[in-house]
């Protein structure tokens, strides 16, 4: 069934200039980019974003890192989307994901591992409303 995610390109894979090849794994395997900016978070649009993480050891850093430099948002489409795209991304921790996964092949790290995705259709929702209106999103 067609359903819609919602998908980050992170600071460090950008100033890598990795989107294409990300890019390339989304759209080989099934998924449409049917929104998609590039932008720099400020910091209160960080905390926002990550307000679930608020009361997390790691808050600070997380937020640090997603203003440290440009990020890619993204509204991926397609059958069982969320799913699909958390299985391309690879687990959050690079040493744990399966080769061929996008964090096993360019992250840098456990918080610098170069994509972010929603981990639930609610949780897009929530996600793709942060960052984009409906005109933005087309398909």
């Amino acid at each position: 069934m067609a359903e819609r995610t919602f998908a980050i390109i992170k600071p460090d894979a950008t100033r890598r200039n990795l989107e294409g090849p990300i890019l390339s794994v989304i759209q080989q395997n099934g998924l449409r980019v049917v929104a998609m900016k590039k932008m720099r978070l400020t910091r209160e649009q960080a905390e926002g974003f990550y307000h679930v993480h608020k009361e997390r050891p790691f808050f600070a850093s997380l937020t640090d890192f997603m203003t440290s430099g440009p990020i890619v948002a993204m509204v991926l489409e397609g059958d069982n989307a969320v799913a699909r795209w958390r299985e391309l991304m690879g687990a959050t921790n690079p040493e744990n994901a399966a080769e061929g996964t996008i964090r096993r092949q360019f992250a840098e790290g456990l918080e610098a591992n170069s994509v972010h995705g929603s981990d639930a259709a609610e949780t897009a929702a929530f996600e793709m409303g942060y960052f984009f209106n409906a005109m933005e999103i087309t398909g």
